[in-house]
């Protein structure tokens, strides 16, 4: 679907429950890896979200990892870096894993080091691991905080 298409598809919507109807509700992960690959899903960040979000490792009692269609708009909108070679200044550690997947978190940690107006800042690049092993694996965190704990206790 192009970008024009989704906007008006986000419109409809929004209009339609403007005027009572029933919400499009999406779900934002498959329920299980299996069901991921499935349905042919082969990138590694939707499939390991789903193995972290949808099972004990992370799953959380309210996290329904659901979303409503006409509440995109404020997310398809919005830049996180925007302005970020003016405003970011303050010292900044980013970790990112260098593998690589469609949501974009070592592309974005490459970005923002690379544009944030900080003199200051460090990339760390965990070889080997993902965005999504960094959120509890022990080995990745472990190099994550080699970094961050000399980092914090330089700059807070």
């Amino acid at each position: 679907m192009t970008r024009s298409a989704f906007w008006k598809k986000i419109a409809a919507q929004r209009s339609a429950e403007a005027r009572g109807e029933k919400w499009h509700v999406d779900d934002l992960l498959p329920r299980s890896v299996e069901a991921g690959k499935a349905a042919g899903i082969t990138d590694i960040d939707p499939l390991e979200a789903t193995d972290y979000y949808r099972t004990p490792r992370g799953q959380k009692p309210n996290g329904l990892n659901r979303s409503l269609l006409s509440h995109q708009a404020a997310a398809v909108g919005w830049d996180a870096f925007h302005l970020a070679e003016v405003l970011l200044t303050q010292p900044m550690c980013i970790v990112v894993g260098d593998k690589p997947g469609a949501f974009g978190a070592y592309r974005d940690g490459c970005e923002i080091i690379e544009c944030a107006a900080s003199k200051d800042k460090e990339l760390v690049v965990a070889q080997g691991w993902s965005h999504y092993d960094l959120y509890d694996k022990p080995e990745p965190v472990k190099i994550a905080l080699d970094h961050l704990i000399p980092f914090y206790k330089k700059h807070l």
